[in-house]
């Protein structure tokens, strides 16, 4: 498969033309334009350095709201209310936070100071959301990404608190799922999201499920 050089036309290739790693296309920028008509078409950005690189993979890791799963341990320290979670309160601070944190096997991070940017433009917007977790007032976890339709497009998580991250990630999709979000993209495979009920989807099924999704209207911020 051919990879495609975007040009100043906010406009993509079809998604089933990515390469066997998902690379569909390079170039083009982080417009807010460009950014919801990528999200919108299951395409996402993800590169260190310029180009830029966009993804589109098959198989897809996604999850259901309404089948997320909590592991017993995580659901007792839900239940000791130690933590606190909010939505939209610092999502600038959540995406820094998620740009700082090492990543195990990687040497650095692609949350540079373009898309940190490019997404707090999306968040001033309306599109763009976070979910904070605290700890006695300190923000200890969180989790960003872009809402279209009955979509969540997650981004990244970032703990400095054992389960803060996962705290988060619990309160951001009870809350999705008790709006009628119908899905919840990974992006790609992990066992940790795989422990919450997210698995790979074929790329027909995300599609079709994300042009559902679609049909709802995007309830825009702040949340």
């Amino acid at each position: 498969m051919p990879v495609y050089r975007l040009t100043s036309e906010v406009a993509f290739p079809p998604p089933e033309e990515a390469t066997e790693s998902g690379l569909l296309a390079v170039g083009g920028d982080l417009s807010p334009e460009r950014l919801l008509l990528a999200y919108g078409l299951g395409i996402f950005p993800w590169y260190d350095e310029p180009p830029i690189l966009w993804f589109s993979p098959d198989p897809r890791m996604a999850l259901e709201p309404s089948g997320l799963h909590v592991p017993r341990r995580l659901e007792r320290t839900l239940r000791q209310h130690g933590f606190e979670t909010s939505l939209d309160r610092s999502f600038p601070e959540v995406i820094r936070a998620c740009a700082a944190t090492p990543r195990k096997g990687q040497k650095g991070t692609w949350i540079h100071s373009d898309m940190i940017s490019a997404y707090e433009e999306l968040h001033r917007l309306g599109f763009a959301h976070s979910c904070e977790a605290w700890w006695e007032g300190e923000l200890v976890g969180g989790i960003y990404g872009v809402s279209l339709g009955s979509a969540f497009f997650g981004e990244s998580m970032f703990h400095h608190r054992t389960d803060a991250s996962k705290v988060a990630l619990v309160a951001l999709v009870r809350t999705l799922a008790g709006w009628g979000f119908t899905l919840f993209d990974c992006q790609m495979h992990t066992e940790h999201l795989s422990g919450f009920g997210a698995s790979e989807w074929p790329r027909a099924r995300f599609q079709n499920a994300l042009a559902d999704a679609l049909q709802a209207p995007t309830r825009r911020g702040p949340w």
